[in-house]
């Protein structure tokens, strides 16, 4: 027996699914679905998405959160997803890492945001160990002062998901589609988007970050890799939440805005 076998008895089973490339929408409504109507475990690793892509929590406002105006013309998707958290634009140079859990799968993290920060903090901190000045801060995954990871999270009565949007690296054009959030953690200090990130390719390889993130799983789980194709939930009716917000609800946004501005300015 070897001492990876050894360390994995009595541990929990995961699925490991790895995706490339998966547009971000099919990933976002596979682990709604997943979250909603399996009770496995599930991590999946989606290395990039195919085109830049807005994605919202599931109580994000496009006004407060968007320029609608470029947003519109440049014909950028926006989604709306089933999880909390912020609005992050995603593309090629996007990273996700999603983990589905049973709440008594890791023994001491009760199932609310704060724990699970915490233990995905724990994590990681293995994945980066040696790595610049790698931690959880607030809500975000850091290095130094500077933000590469967003996390947003689901909790039901007995699952929850965590997911997390690295920024292996970005288009610094694309982050003018975003406001500045009205609601922003401390440490960010009012810094415009390109001054508050960074790159995670200036420290880490991605095939590196992948295997990684695998290895610091195994520690919590028995890891089994799964293709993505084998995964049948076709039997299982469910019309997830996460969804692709349309033209005319963006443009309606954009109206209802021009309106306020314009009301206020006439005050």
């Amino acid at each position: 027996m070897t001492i990876s076998q050894a360390r994995n008895i009595g541990l929990p089973l995961m699925n490991l699914v790895k995706m490339g490339g998966t547009p971000i929408l099919q990933q976002l409504q596979l682990e709604e679905k997943l979250l909603r109507t399996t009770s496995d475990n599930w991590c999946i690793i989606n290395d990039g998405t195919n085109d830049p892509t807005i994605v919202m929590g599931m109580s994000g406002r496009p006004a407060e959160l968007l320029e609608l105006e470029p947003v519109i013309q440049d014909q950028v998707p926006v989604i709306r997803r089933f999880s909390g958290g912020g609005t992050v634009i995603v593309d090629p140079g996007t990273i996700f890492v999603t983990f589905i859990c049973n709440r008594d799968d890791i023994p001491g993290i009760q199932p609310y945001p704060r724990p699970i920060m915490k233990w995905s903090g724990e994590l990681y901190k293995e994945v980066f160990s040696g790595i610049g000045d790698f931690h959880l801060r607030e809500n975000d995954y850091v290095l130094g002062n500077h933000k590469f990871g967003g996390n947003a999270q689901s909790i039901t009565k007995n699952r929850w998901v965590h997911h997390t949007s690295f920024l292996w690296n970005y288009d610094v054009r694309n982050m003018a589609y975003l406001k500045l959030p009205s609601r922003a953690p401390e440490y960010r200090s009012a810094r415009n988007h390109v001054d508050f990130v960074c790159r995670m390719k200036d420290h880490m390889s991605r095939s590196t970050f992948i295997e990684k993130t695998v290895e610091a799983t195994r520690n919590y789980f028995m890891v089994r890799p799964l293709q993505l194709e084998t995964i049948d939930t076709s039997k299982t009716l469910f019309t997830p939440s996460t969804r692709l917000l349309s033209k005319e609800e963006l443009s309606s946004a954009l109206q209802s805005q021009t309106k306020k501005f314009c009301l206020e300015r006439v005050q």
